[in-house]
């Protein structure tokens, strides 16, 4: 099979692999519709590499269709699915606690395991022994069912900081995650999004999509412009959606005593940042991270998309085959995409 095969940091190519076999109780999925991560970006550049394995196929946000299944299993080929990437070892102190997204063993298609970046992935079987395993109902496009994972994992962020009704919430960085913080903060009531962000196309794409006031940074007071939307107190939570450490600190300043904030962006490795811990101490802030997904935040994710009461379709902005991998990688990094998608392009009149 075809496939977008990283065999180091900053090489990336298109090759001839051997498809996956088909073991006891495996799927095997032809990929529909695979959508670009941030952190497929950052693995690519050599920023992320705990539990990266080279060489591998990248891609973790995807759909497709069964066409191979062995053994007793619910699900047959011909099915749309699509996968929650995060397999959790289900018996380690973190997984018995509930907490299956920091699980110990916590193994990753993408990377510990070949990707979607392919004709062909492997989903195996103690992927669908846990339950990571979802049918796409006939109603949902393959590129918006791909969707599911980064919304989950956006879900997951905003429980941390209990994101609800009449919340003034700050988001900074309006990348694709950044805009699905502002969808869902709208979608769970939130009273007024303020968003940071330097790049003005992306600024008003944040407006479409729920924003009430949109800054840009870089020659704006943002401290000021949030206190005026928030009674002069500062924001209930600021989320830091993007991954650049200096915006920690800056999202610290922007809330009020007891104010929430998320740091839900990757840094890379060896990222640091200074932290006001007095500003932290005094006004007993409550800082926390938020790292990828629970089973049930992508059955939830899963739901809301396919009720279609969450609506993603303005989000894949560029579309692009397998064998132009190079060029979706580049177009997903400069910033100008909000969402870039691999599609099949014998499909590609399904997804529109």
């Amino acid at each position: 099979m075809k496939a977008a095969l990283l065999r180091e940091p900053n090489n990336l190519e298109f090759v001839e692999i051997p498809d996956p076999e088909c073991h006891a109780g495996d799927l095997i999925v032809k990929v529909r519709a695979a959508t670009v991560c941030g952190t497929d970006i950052r693995i690519f550049r050599g920023r992320k590499t705990a539990g990266v394995r080279y060489p591998s196929v990248l891609g973790h946000e995807f759909a497709g269709e069964i066409i191979e299944a062995k053994g007793d299993s619910a699900f047959k080929v011909g099915q749309r699915v699509c996968v929650d990437p995060a397999i959790p070892c289900g018996y380690c102190a973190y997984c018995k606690r509930g907490l299956e997204n920091i699980c110990e063993n916590l193994t990753a298609l993408g990377y510990e395991l070949d990707g979607a970046f392919a004709e062909y992935v492997r989903v195996p079987a103690r992927a669908l022994a846990a339950g990571n395993v979802h049918e796409v109902p006939a109603n949902l496009a393959f590129e918006q069912a791909a969707l599911t994972e980064p919304f989950a994992c956006v879900i997951n962020g905003q429980e941390k900081v209990s994101v609800g009704p009449g919340d003034s919430v700050v988001v900074l960085g309006a990348g694709p995650i950044g805009l699905l913080h502002v969808k869902l903060a709208r979608f769970s009531g939130a009273r007024k999004i303020i968003v940071s962000e330097p790049n003005a196309a992306r600024r008003a794409v944040a407006l479409n999509e729920g924003a009430d006031v949109v800054v840009d940074p870089t020659s704006e007071n943002l401290n000021e412009i949030v206190r005026a939307h928030s009674y002069g107190l500062g924001a209930d939570v600021a989320i830091v959606a993007i991954g650049v450490p200096a915006l920690a600190n800056v999202a610290l300043g922007l809330v009020r005593k007891r104010g929430r904030i998320s740091l839900f962006a990757g840094f890379s490795v060896g990222d640091t940042a200074h932290l006001d811990i007095n500003l932290i101490h005094y006004s007993e802030l409550i800082v926390t991270g938020a790292f990828g997904l629970t089973r049930l935040q992508f059955e939830r994710a899963l739901d809301l998309l396919a009720s279609k009461r969450f609506d993603v379709s303005s989000f894949v902005t560029h579309r692009y085959g397998l064998s132009s991998i190079a060029e979706a990688m580049k177009m997903a990094e400069n910033g100008a995409a909000i969402k870039v998608a691999i599609v099949n392009t014998d499909t590609r009149e399904s997804n529109k």
